[in-house]
């Protein structure tokens, strides 16, 4: 008898996660999943206080991941900044997902089969973290195509075709299944790539080409190859910012205060900032406006961020945050930022403009939630 396999989904402290929460409980309250959280002690208030709502609106507990044990004198950030001799995170060493966020997380699953599902947005164009490991597979319900690009590069390989047009064939028929066929059979080649194939199907028909991959993950070890039933493949949704946002209001959780913009006026004009990202206080990702928001609305938080700046470390490559405040410094961020939020206003009218922002500039810490 095979075991039970695991529905768990990860909550970053951010809109979008807490979102998929409320959307899984809501939409499919007889799967029982587990949540948890990664604590890296180096959160702002407002991702506790989220944390905390939800708890309240889910009627469960939300699982605390820690990197380090309980009795340690030091948080899991300051445990493993001691171990690599004060040398930060950035971009091109994110030793803090592997060790804060990563590792505790598959040592929380073990080798159990688990299905982990993911906030990623129907209007993002990222994929995500993927395991590694053959027994976490990772679903996206927000999205319109819900499998992984492993999954789909599985599934859409040339080699398959005959498997697949079996399973199309054995199938229910309906008005889509000609064109269906006919887009199966097609090879994959340099005019017509995997993207394409994958999308067309979609078009045609959602829950039909979600059928299908169901029917090919049974003949794999991926987790779902011994569901009987998987009820996101009848899932047509496609979830936006917009849709982000009201979901978090609706349900009574909230979004999390630091998404609420401040006003600031440079130059006799009048803009607003706000942090567009979950994750630790002093995340590398943040924009520079965001610095500057943590230094003038939490400055407790930056005087610590700037405590870690030393013997050449900083969290940006090209400026230290004792530079970034310099008033001038600061003047010329605004100025920048104002002239950025106008042009993007100028295209699409939003009241979350900073979230815009942040679809351009990269995710953080946020994505690694597997």
């Amino acid at each position: 008898m095979s075991k039970k396999v695991r529905h768990v989904l990860g909550i970053s402290g951010g809109k979008d996660s807490a979102a998929l929460a409320i959307y899984m409980k809501k939409n499919y309250p007889n799967l029982d999943i587990e949540y948890y959280t990664s604590d890296t002690g180096k959160e702002l208030q407002e991702t506790y206080d989220l944390i905390s709502n939800l708890e309240t609106f889910l009627g469960k507990k939300i699982t605390v991941l820690k990197a380090v044990n309980e009795s340690s004198e030091d948080n899991s950030f300051d445990h493993f900044i001691k171990l690599f001799n004060g040398y930060l995170p950035s971009s091109n060493a994110r030793w803090c997902t592997k060790k804060l966020k990563l590792d505790p997380f598959e040592k929380f699953v073990g080798d159990d089969s688990v299905i982990s599902y993911v906030g990623i947005r129907g209007d993002e164009d990222r994929e995500g973290y993927i395991s590694k490991k053959n027994n976490i597979q990772s679903i996206f319900p927000f999205r319109k195509n819900i499998w992984s690009e492993d999954v789909i590069s599985k599934v859409l390989s040339n080699k398959n075709i005959k498997f697949l047009t079996e399973i199309l064939l054995s199938q229910s028929k309906n008005d889509k299944t000609e064109r269906i066929l006919e887009l199966i059979n097609t090879e994959l080649s340099t005019s017509f790539s995997q993207s394409q194939k994958l999308n067309s199907l979609l078009d045609l028909g959602i829950k039909e080409f979600n059928a299908i991959v169901f029917e090919f993950l049974k003949t794999t070890d991926y987790p779902l190859a011994t569901e009987d039933v998987f009820p996101l493949i009848e899932n047509e949704e496609i979830l936006v910012r917009d849709d982000i946002f009201k979901l978090l209001e609706d349900s009574g959780v909230g979004v999390p205060a630091y998404y609420k913009e401040v006003e600031f006026e440079i130059n006799g004009k009048k803009s607003s900032y706000a942090r567009s990202r979950s994750g630790c206080f002093f995340c590398f990702y943040q924009q520079k406006i965001e610095w500057i928001w943590l230094y003038e609305q939490h400055k407790d938080l930056f005087d610590k961020a700037l405590e870690y700046e030393k013997d050449g470390y900083t969290w940006m490559q090209d400026e230290s945050l004792q530079d970034i405040i310099k008033p001038e410094r600061i003047a010329q961020i605004k100025e920048d930022h104002l002239k950025r939020t106008q042009r993007i206003a100028q295209n699409k009218k939003s009241p979350y403009l900073l979230d815009l922002l942040d679809d351009a500039e990269g995710e953080g810490c946020a994505s690694c939630f597997i």
